[in-house]
């Protein structure tokens, strides 16, 4: 397989023998004489492998690799051939090192060993997170109720094409095991699957981490790096809570899903993305979009696929199978093999999941470690989140002795609706009157998380 391949080397005759070398054996291959040449290519390029030379005129190679190994294998080039100088290289980062003068038998079976190795390395991260997306995926599919078929056959409909997706739904229904379905079942399945959680990111990083950024785009950026969309490339992102994003993110985001085209913060060169977007959210987009919170061109844009992900209150059937899949999962179960009293299954029925799938697992798995040895899962053994905050009366948990501050008050407050709601932050940000972020942001401040 051809890979792209950057030699740093100033001695000029040495420089173009590995160059020509590497092309011979197929490869993409840059020589560069100089650091300051190499950085300028790695603002353009991202090379599968670097071959460097351990001193250059204008630095050291050591003190550059911890940020040109971080994403790239190096193989450091010696004049000195010694093991102290063979083992500094290898302590910095590098995969591997060659002593000059180069032999061109040995150069080839270490280029190929030490790409060999970082394919090895990529296809074992890769199949880890895909085993696991599997494995999650299954769990949100898992059922013969109406609604749920639905879904299915309109992700069966939508997978091989490369429309933009939008999932709807309250949080924990599923939405991203939607989008994970969608993406198992296209042609880009064997890519990344990259999720990220709008709520969660600083809106003042939230173009760095989508978009990526250059080297000195702002304060604290030493390094090039790419984005979320970059990342993702040639698979599927997947956006979830876009009702969070910023409005200036919202326009260059209606631009990379109109053209493809993006660019770095501090960037001047438009770059092209290969990549699906699926995006999905809690919020009703049509009327922020009327009331002008969300762009209207970027949610007209994004509609134009709807898949409905339904609460589990709207699929009680499918619940027996889901609480059987997450016993059989659980490490626990793999010991003592559980199964669920009529009675307890009833109560698993009935209740109304305000936190839906996710809620459903927790209490399951909580159920299992309640429950010991025993191979029966009872009634005694469920603990639904609202139940002992409503017994108890709703009452905040203020200090004593003094007047609380407004703070202590709102904090007091949202720990209570918190627990009293099983952490269902949409739920919370509705009876509070702001922005599932703004919650987020209010239960990191206040360390309930």
């Amino acid at each position: 397989m051809s890979r792209r391949i950057l030699v740093i080397e100033d001695d000029a005759l040495l420089n173009r023998m590995i160059v020509r070398q590497l092309e011979g054996m197929g490869h993409r291959v840059a020589g560069m004489g100089s650091l300051k040449e190499a950085r300028s290519y790695l603002k353009k390029y991202e090379p599968d492998l670097i071959i460097s030379d351990m001193r250059l005129p204008d630095g050291d190679c050591i003190s550059e690799l911890p940020s040109l190994g971080e994403s790239h294998p190096v193989i450091v080039l010696t004049a000195y051939g010694t093991v102290k100088n063979a083992v500094e290289a290898i302590q910095a980062g590098a995969a591997d090192y060659l002593s000059k003068p180069v032999s061109p038998d040995e150069l080839a079976l270490t280029v190929k060993r030490v790409l060999d190795t970082a394919a090895l390395r990529a296809d074992h991260q890769f199949c880890k997170a895909r085993l696991k997306a599997q494995s999650d995926s299954q769990s949100f599919m898992i059922g013969q109720s109406k609604a749920l078929e639905q879904v299915k056959e309109l992700i069966d409909a939508v997978a091989d094409s490369d429309m933009t997706v939008l999932v709807l739904g309250e949080s924990g229904s599923g939405k991203e095991l939607v989008a994970r379905g969608i993406h198992e079942q296209s042609h880009r399945s064997k890519r990344n699957f990259v999720a990220v959680d709008c709520c969660t990111l600083q809106e003042s990083l939230f173009e760095s981490e989508l978009f990526g950024h250059e080297k000195g785009a702002f304060t604290g950026a030493d390094r090039k790096k790419n984005g979320l969309i970059e990342g993702a490339a040639g698979g599927t992102l997947f956006l979830d809570e876009i009702g969070e994003i910023p409005a200036a993110i919202q326009a260059k985001l209606l631009r990379v899903l109109e053209t493809g085209q993006f660019r770095r913060v501090g960037g001047t060169q438009d770059l092209s993305s290969d990549v699906r977007i699926v995006a999905a959210t809690n919020r009703n987009l049509k009327k922020m979009s009327e009331d002008g919170e969300f762009r209207a061109d970027l949610y007209y844009r994004l509609e134009a696929f709807t898949i409905y992900a339904p609460p589990l209150r709207e699929r009680r059937e499918d619940i027996p199978y889901l609480v059987e899949h997450f016993i059989h999962n659980h490490d626990f179960s793999m010991r003592v093999k559980k199964t669920v009293t009529k009675e307890a299954m009833r109560k698993l029925i009935a209740y109304d999941w305000p936190g839906n799938v996710r809620e459903l697992k927790n209490v399951v798995e909580r159920a299992i470690i309640l429950s010991r040895e025993k191979k029966v899962i009872r009634s005694e053994h469920l603990t639904f989140g609202a139940c002992k905050q409503e017994e108890a009366g709703l009452q905040l948990d203020l200090p004593t002795g003094s007047t609380p501050t407004l703070e202590e008050l709102e904090a007091s407050y949202l720990k209570m609706l918190l627990e009293k709601h099983a952490g269902h932050r949409a739920t919370v940000a509705q009876i509070m009157g702001i922005s599932e972020r703004h919650v987020y942001r209010l239960i990191g401040k206040y360390e309930l998380g």
